[in-house]
């Protein structure tokens, strides 16, 4: 058994490995019963001289081998989202470039599921911004995506949530935007949990009143929605609104705590899934999504399940850091050769943080090469002048 010493508690305690690590194996979407989309994260170039808090640095051959990763597990991307650090760390300038790359990738398969984040993080919000400012925003942003030949996930606006004054404004400006895309598109609720600037979307601070709204413009616009993702980190919302949406419309789980139980679904229903813990936990979640469509549905809780608690740890307060989590498991798993992120964001979790990660993703069988772990958790410890 490999072991290893850790910070616990505020002292160093050794810890053996007891995960056996779950195949890797190639696998088509079309073998799943869900859409199952992963929220794909940047690789940071860490030779770039450059600021790395203000000018990111994107190591684009492994960021985009990253995507044929999850490709050949059978996941979707969604691409260019919050896991990608966007609006902490990645601009649109970036995002942008992301995409055309992304894109092209996709096309040179066949068989590549992906999306892409749209939303209005070129504006700086402030008294100038108005809401036309905003629709025009949102315009050009997806008619860049759709002109590289792209599918909209249409993301929550830092800049919306700042200058409309009812729920009344978001209605304009989605009925607006969705009367004009292409394609039905993948609406994105991001709650204030991920965001703070987001607080009181939809023109409500009562998430069950904002939701009225929310359901007021699907229902209106319902032929331009494939669906919607809620990242409210609460499977009772995420079930309650699922049950009123429109005949067609899916519900996207965007909820990082509970998505075992919500893609799995009810009498009533379930989600498809939208997700950046999906990035992380990929061969689980491939595995476990073949295991749901060959009706094997305890062995879709046996793999999913053990990853919750990591997911949880990932994403536990303040969510917004979670991406540091999300990198550092790729740099565990040896699918990049650094710890180093966009924006400088491998400071924002502690050690102890990343050292209960490394617990969790053992026990839930993620770590794809366990001796290979232990000597970058080793590493990483040493940075920190603590002997593992």
């Amino acid at each position: 058994m490999t072991s290893i010493n850790l910070p616990l508690d505020g002292k160093i305690v050794p810890y053996t490995l007891t995960g056996s690590p779950i195949e890797l194996k190639k696998r088509r979407a079309e073998e799943f019963p869900r859409i199952a989309f992963a929220a794909a994260h940047v690789v940071a170039d860490p030779l770039a001289d450059n600021d790395p808090w203000l000018a990111p640095a994107i190591d684009w051959d492994r960021t985009l081998a990253f995507r044929h990763r999850l490709w050949d597990l059978g996941l979707g991307v969604a691409e260019a989202m919050d896991t990608a650090q966007r609006g902490m760390g990645l601009g649109w300038p970036e995002a942008r470039e992301l995409i055309r790359r992304a894109l092209a990738e996709s096309a040179s398969r066949g068989d590549a599921l992906i999306a892409c984040g749209a939303g209005t993080d070129h504006l700086v919000p402030g008294p100038d911004v108005t809401i036309d400012t905003i629709i025009r925003a949102y315009e050009e942003q997806i008619e860049t995506i759709e002109a590289a030949g792209g599918r909209i996930i249409l993301m929550a606006s830092r800049a919306l949530s700042a200058a409309a004054r009812s729920p009344d404004d978001y209605v304009r400006v989605y009925d607006r935007i969705l009367r004009q895309v292409k394609q039905p598109v993948i609406i994105h609720w991001l709650g204030e949990m991920f965001d703070p600037a987001l607080e009181g979307y939809w023109g409500d601070g009562d998430h069950l009143k904002a939701m009225s709204v929310c359901l007021q413009v699907i229902g209106a616009n319902a032929f331009k929605v494939d669906g919607i993702k809620i990242s409210l980190l609460s499977k009772e919302k995420e079930i309650a609104m699922r049950r009123q949406l429109p005949k067609g419309v899916r519900m996207y789980t965007g909820d990082d705590f509970n998505y075992a139980e919500l893609i799995a679904g009810d009498e009533s229903g379930h989600s498809d899934a939208l997700l950046g813990i999906f990035d992380a936990i990929a061969p689980a979640a491939s595995a476990a999504l073949e295991a749901l469509g060959q009706d094997r549905n305890s062995e879709f809780f046996q793999l999913l399940e053990p990853t919750v608690p990591l997911s949880r740890h990932i994403f536990k307060a303040p969510t917004r850091f979670y991406k540091t989590g999300v990198v550092f498991l790729a740099y565990l798993n040896g699918l990049q050769d650094h710890f180093t992120m966009v924006g400088g964001q491998q400071s924002a979790r502690s050690l102890s943080h990343l050292a209960e990660l490394f617990r969790l993703a053992d026990k839930a069988r993620v770590l794809a090469d366990p001796d290979l772990a232990v000597r970058r958790m080793r590493d990483v410890l040493a940075v920190h002048g603590v002997a593992g």
